[in-house]
């Protein structure tokens, strides 16, 4: 039985989705699909908000890598070494280091789906509050909380600057 590990590939930033179907196409032309049983490119999916509209997109969870499950051999080697886009495995030097159960968990076990969102706004950003109780209100913004998805902004509530917490999908960035 051959020893099939999983080994990280390093890519050029962006060539990720490219290297992968390169290296595919590669094992079906050679026919080494005993030797080369899977290749994929981590992603999660994550919920970005742009001008109070939630879309869920998938982002790569390690820019720049590529995770292969093969026997390591010379024309294993030689195939995604040599593949387009590819600089190299992880390892010292130019000798591949397979990863361990633990990190293989890790890096592809189901993520626990803690729900990361991404927004197009930061601290000191100018809003404006598009619904609810202080829609048509513009505020700096304060603070960012991501996991309940809200930001804090002051506004003037009888003479007095109040912090208030706004729901991302309420507010849009002033341009």
């Amino acid at each position: 039985m051959a020893d099939i590990r999983w080994y990280v590939v390093h890519t050029y930033s962006g060539y990720e989705n490219k290297v992968k179907t390169n290296i595919e196409q590669t094992i079906i032309n050679r026919q080494l699909e005993e030797q080369i049983r899977e290749v994929r490119v981590p992603v999660e999916e994550v919920t970005e908000i742009k001008n109070g509209v939630k879309k869920k997109i998938s982002r790569k969870v390690y820019p720049g890598y590529v995770l292969v499950n093969m026997e390591m051999n010379d024309d294993t080697w030689y195939v995604v070494r040599n593949t387009r886009g590819v600089t190299g495995f992880v390892g010292p030097g130019s000798k591949p280091v397979p990863l361990t159960e633990e990190e293989v968990q890790k890096y592809l076990g189901d993520k626990e789906s803690t729900e990361d969102v991404e927004v197009n706004f930061a601290e000191g950003d100018l809003i404006t509050v598009i619904s609810g109780a202080w829609e048509n209100t513009e505020g700096v913004i304060k603070k960012i909380d991501t996991k309940k998805q809200t930001v804090t902004i002051n506004v003037d509530m009888f003479g007095r600057e109040t912090p208030v917490e706004i729901n991302f999908s309420d507010v849009k960035v002033v341009k």
